[in-house]
């Protein structure tokens, strides 16, 4: 079958050639050249015009027609359907549009939504710390524990700071593990200071306040005179 359908089209392709090199002749004409039958040479005629792309199939068949070709129009479709490129079907819903990328946030952006009280957050800064969390399951954890914390600081249950140690170990944040390890080794303190309301608050703020009194008096004075200061200034 293979070997028949080779030997048709080189037929095809001599038919063609012979019907170009002899335009306008008879289709008699050209079947005594080829010592072919009149109704094989009306069969291949038309790949001439083919090659011409001429691929209407209503003007084939008319031309056809004049020729003195008797079949109907799907005759020659049918006839040419081989000879069509193959071409791939629409789909029948268009693919949805490519959404633009949006920049990513700034790392420090991130971190101040993380450390924010989520009552506090815009809306969008809310959707896009959702979208985030979602995206990195590190960043997700990070926050989990990071809320944790506040929440645990701001209630005074420092009770709870073993266990939530022991969820940070579990987790691979090693900068929270570092964290964790600097705890442990003042844990009493550092429990004490999420238990009780007592805190270091004054503490620091007068040490803030003499290294202001500090800076106001360098290269002009002595320690004996920044403490005369210090001690009017209290």
């Amino acid at each position: 079958m293979a070997d028949a359908w080779h030997l048709l089209r080189h037929l095809a392709e001599a038919v063609e050639k012979t019907v170009g090199a002899h335009h306008g002749k008879s289709l008699a004409a050209i079947g005594r050249r080829l010592r072919l039958d009149q109704s094989t040479v009306r069969r291949f005629a038309p790949h001439q015009r083919w090659r011409e792309d001429c691929h209407d199939i209503p003007q084939l068949h008319r031309e056809l027609r004049a020729r003195g070709f008797t079949g109907d129009i799907q005759c020659i479709r049918r006839y040419f359907r081989p000879f069509k490129k193959p071409h791939s079907p629409k789909p029948k819903n268009p693919p949805a549009p490519v959404p633009e990328l949006r920049p990513a946030p700034k790392p420090r952006r991130v971190v101040r939504w993380i450390m924010t009280n989520p009552g506090h957050l815009a809306e969008t800064d809310t959707a896009e710390l959702k979208e985030i969390r979602a995206a990195c399951p590190h960043l997700d954890a990070t926050t989990r524990h990071v809320r944790d914390f506040a929440d645990m600081m701001r209630n005074l249950r420092g009770e709870e700071l073993p266990a939530w140690m022991d969820r940070v170990l579990a987790d691979d944040l090693p900068a929270l593990h570092s964290l964790v390890n600097g705890m442990k080794r003042d844990l009493d303190a550092v429990t004490a200071g999420l238990s009780t309301h007592w805190s270091s608050g004054q503490v620091e703020g007068q040490v803030t306040r003499i290294k202001l009194i500090k800076r106001k008096g360098y290269g002009r004075a002595n320690l004996d005179l920044l403490r005369k200061r210090i001690l009017l200034m209290t």
